[in-house]
């Protein structure tokens, strides 16, 4: 069971993470940079992988669904049934799985290092905010990585399941949208967003805060990294589990 404090200190520095990316202060050149080089390498390099690997993995759920609905003669419902689990649940947490184990790893390694070596006291010595300037933009990377990769690969879930349907054809449009239209209320949109968003944050604010809590010895920089990935998994878990709570239960 992860202590109280910790959870307090990660809930701590999400909430100044967020006071800090709502400043226009935050975005000078050198945060910028920080968190476009973090969107490049969590978001842009493995775009065509992660939406080959997504897009065939729902093709897969999206006929495993539409067979199992039509032995049962439950067809009606397989449409619905797919987009709430394929888009409003599994894509985003494979989405957010996909860019922690990646950027939240790396996220991991390279604060504790710079921790370690004290990089964060030559910045404030140099007038400069390691919050600011260095911790923050990872966070705001993480958070819009996670988001862009959802939303895309939400939008190919649909377009797939469309085709398994309907085809080519446009006849089934209107029936499309209904359908589709009703399980993206706006209460299901917002509570996607926020979901989303959260795990975006998680995937940094977690890996930043387990390693600035270790010791500055060289030999804890591994277990600062297998502490942060294990919470992650957990943290991302616990988000996915609550929201089903609220929205099913």
């Amino acid at each position: 069971m992860e202590p109280i404090a910790s959870r307090l200190r990660r809930a701590g520095f999400a909430a100044v993470a967020f006071a800090t990316a709502l400043s226009p202060s935050a975005y000078d050149p050198a945060a910028r940079r920080v968190a476009a080089r973090q969107i490049y390498f969590s978001a842009w390099q493995i775009l065509p992988g992660f939406t080959l690997v997504c897009a065939a993995l729902s093709w897969v759920l999206i006929r495993i669904v539409l067979r199992i609905s039509n032995d049962y003669g439950l067809s009606g419902y397989a449409l619905e049934f797919t987009v709430r689990v394929l888009v409003l649940e599994l894509i985003p947490l494979f989405a957010a799985l996909f860019v922690g184990l990646r950027s939240g790893s790396a996220i991991n390694t390279e604060v504790v290092l710079m921790h370690i070596r004290g990089d964060f006291d030559a910045l404030q010595r140099a007038g400069r905010d390691p919050l600011r300037h260095e911790l923050v933009p990872r966070v705001i990377g993480s958070a819009v990585a996670v988001t862009l990769l959802a939303f895309l690969n939400c939008a190919v879930a649909l377009l797939l399941t469309y085709y398994e349907m309907y085809g080519a054809s446009p006849w089934g449009l209107p029936q499309f949208l209904r359908i589709t239209g009703e399980v993206f209320a706006p209460v299901a949109m917002v509570g996607l967003g926020l979901k989303t968003l959260l795990f975006g944050v998680a995937v940094a604010v977690i890996p930043i805060t387990s390693a600035l809590a270790v010791p500055r010895l060289q030999r804890m920089a591994a277990v600062a990294v297998l502490r942060g990935m294990v919470s992650l998994v957990l943290a991302l878990v616990v988000i996915e589990g609550t929201f089903l709570a609220i929205t099913y239960i």
